[in-house]
């Protein structure tokens, strides 16, 4: 994801994979790419962002040929930062990878964790995507101008529920909204879930007065009118979503989230070379385009040294947001 304020420029994140064997080449397929045992680690519970990512890469590589039986599993806990300690733990273990993203490098920062996006190895950067601000069909506010008219008189007692842990995207994103909107930082009462999956309930339950997660989550719930979509944080509106952005809505701020793939430190140059080539081909398939476009995700793509040098940028620009924010 990616920030862009006045305070700093965020992005980021990509997949990551971990485990025991599971891919076995098949007739017909790229063998350069195979890679047996291949497993994706999802640092958060199903149905969140990076659930979402991960399953789908794996399904898209298998259906165009490039893996087969691709594990992917989920192991949830302090905003990524349990998975991304596994990982670390998994010195030189060319078969897995995590999908994670903006949401590990500011729960690294909150959860004050010993082990940092630095100890593993960059593979890549795989999208970009807005952040959406949403309502249960239920909820009294129709509007975006109606909810930050009730949210300026008492932020505190307004919750937001957002899919990542304090200084991840859906964090930060409300954070700069409520800054824009004259709200003090500290004073909104934000309610952090393990994803957008158990996020969900509590909107439809009215447990939260919204919630913020990415766009690509919640779009089934939009079109099925379960939900009510009152804005997008990002610079330009989304394509098919009848919402406006922050700014059109007077606030000074918008908001990307990203996401990417990391995999264990210790990794020989071949074996770091074969997973940045599974996910270029990855990249380059007709299924991945067409789970970009269904998904409303923008192509990021950054592989190797070059998304190292984003995460680093990431870790320094999450650390200075949480600062000026006062959190």
């Amino acid at each position: 994801m990616r920030l862009r304020t006045p305070l700093a420029l965020l992005g980021a994140a990509l997949l990551v994979l971990v485990g025991p064997p599971l891919l076995s080449a098949g007739s017909g397929s790229d063998t350069g790419t195979q890679i047996p045992g291949l497993r994706f680690m999802v640092p958060n519970t199903p149905g969140g962002g990076y659930d979402i990512t991960a399953r789908t890469a794996a399904k898209n590589a298998e259906d165009a040929e490039l893996t087969h039986n691709i594990e992917v599993f989920n192991l949830p806990g302090a905003g990524g930062t349990v998975g991304l300690t596994r990982l670390v733990g998994e010195h030189g273990n060319g078969r897995l990878a995590m999908s994670m993203g903006l949401g590990v490098v500011g729960a690294v920062h909150t959860n004050k964790s010993p082990k940092t996006l630095a100890d593993t190895t960059p593979i890549a950067r795989l999208t970009e995507e807005q952040d959406i601000v949403v309502v249960s069909k239920d909820s009294p506010y129709k509007t975006i101008q109606d909810l930050l008219a009730a949210w300026k008189k008492n932020p505190g007692k307004l919750p937001v529920g957002g899919g990542s842990s304090p200084g991840g995207p859906d964090h930060l994103a409300p954070m700069l909204m409520a800054q824009a909107a004259g709200i003090a930082p500290r004073t909104v009462n934000y309610i952090p879930f393990d994803g957008g999956g158990e996020l969900l309930a509590s909107i439809l339950g009215n447990k939260v007065a919204f919630g913020v997660s990415g766009v690509g989550e919640y779009l089934d719930q939009i079109k099925s009118g379960e939900l009510r979509l009152l804005a997008v944080t990002g610079p330009e509106r989304v394509p098919g979503l009848d919402a406006p952005t922050l700014r059109e809505a007077g606030l000074d701020t918008d908001f990307t989230n990203w996401r990417g793939v990391v995999a264990p430190p210790g990794l020989s140059a071949a074996e770091r070379d074969k997973l940045i080539g599974l996910v270029e081909k990855l990249h380059d398939s007709p299924q991945w385009k067409e789970s970009l476009k269904k998904n409303g995700w923008d192509d990021a793509f950054l592989t190797g040294d070059k998304f190292g040098d984003f995460l680093d940028e990431q870790d320094k620009s999450v650390d200075s947001v949480l600062k000026e924010l006062g959190l």
